[in-house]
């Protein structure tokens, strides 16, 4: 897989992984932790991946641990992005906390957890509105001068953040949702990252797998599977969107592709420093998105795919209200 460089030279893997899945999020969690070790070091070692995303709020904790297991005997060929900015008691969350106290002793526990001597990346996970972004940007350049950290990103923050961070200490990268059907950061945060040298990092990329095509207005979810709760992902609302769906389908099928590499290699052709980050449990989805690498898209064919949001419609918030207050500040 060829290699695309995010803000401040860090170069990795032009599709990378998110790791959230393997421990939370989508219905039970796999039984084999081996065979999710097995699943991690398969990226790598066959489909040429090199950038891994985890958290310490997934699980809490098990995620980072497993990521960690998984890499150490790779650790040198891969870069580690994981996140602080929750307060978690008791195994849940119950808020923000990106106090310069907090966020050190996060550090210090994902680096145990991580299996390393430092974290390639680390982000903000939610904005903080307790706390000033000067402050969390110069308590990271703290630990970027310790030597336990290599990279500063934010995730889900809006443009005049990444900007007051930025001032203080350079952004890497800004994380956040941007799919064929999430086109939330395009007016101001994409613009502000071409401005400032950002790299940017979608999660989510397939629209939580409605973008593979695999999911209908028939599906039904697992209990503790997250889109439960979203309503984009609401009965009605899946058969309105399923019409985007099927025009990403029409060019999938003429292109001898999946739909989901079609939405892949959409992100792919907005920018050289958008590095998308989808998420699986399986090694075959791992091979299907790095192939998405290798699918082109004509002019033509990309400026269709920016219209189809705006065209066909999205029916449904990305999230719930609660998570949609917390996301552009």
């Amino acid at each position: 897989m060829h290699t695309r460089t995010l803000g401040q030279g860090l170069e990795v893997s032009a599709i990378g992984l998110g790791a959230m899945g393997m421990s939370q999020s989508y219905g039970p969690n796999p039984g084999d932790r081996d065979d999710m070790i097995g699943v991690l070091r398969y990226a790598v070692e066959e489909a040429g991946v090199t950038f891994f995303d985890t958290a310490e709020v997934y699980g809490p904790y098990v995620n980072e641990e497993l990521v960690g297991e998984a890499l150490a005997p790779l650790r040198d060929r891969v870069a580690i992005a994981t996140k602080f900015g929750w307060n978690i008691v008791d195994g849940k969350t119950v808020g923000t906390d990106s106090r310069p106290d907090q966020i050190r002793r996060v550090a210090d526990a994902s680096l145990r957890r991580l299996r390393t001597d430092v974290i390639d990346l680390f982000y903000q996970h939610r904005v903080d509105p307790d706390v000033p972004i000067e402050d969390v940007a110069g308590t990271v350049a703290e630990l970027v001068q310790a030597g336990k950290v290599r990279h500063f990103g934010l995730s889900e923050a809006g443009a005049a953040t990444i900007r007051r961070a930025h001032a203080v200490h350079p952004v890497t990268a800004v994380q956040s949702e941007y799919s064929l059907w999430t086109r939330d950061p395009e007016p101001e945060v994409l613009p502000t990252c071409a401005e400032l040298g950002i790299g940017f990092v979608p999660f989510s990329p397939l629209g939580k797998g409605f973008l593979t095509g695999t999911v209908t207005a028939s599906s039904e979810f697992a209990v503790g599977d997250i889109r439960a709760t979203i309503p984009r992902f609401a009965a009605d609302n899946i058969a309105a969107n399923e019409a985007l769906v099927s025009e990403v389908r029409k060019l999938a099928d003429a292109k001898g592709c999946t739909p989901g590499q079609i939405a892949l290699a959409w992100l792919l052709a907005q920018q050289r420093w958008i590095v998308p980050i989808p998420g699986t449990r399986r090694r075959g989805r791992i091979d299907e998105n790095a192939e998405a690498t290798r699918v082109a898209l004509s002019a033509d064919e990309v400026a269709d795919l920016d219209a189809l949001a705006s065209r066909v419609g999205v029916h449904g918030d990305r999230y719930n209200s609660a998570g949609m207050a917390m996301v552009g500040l």
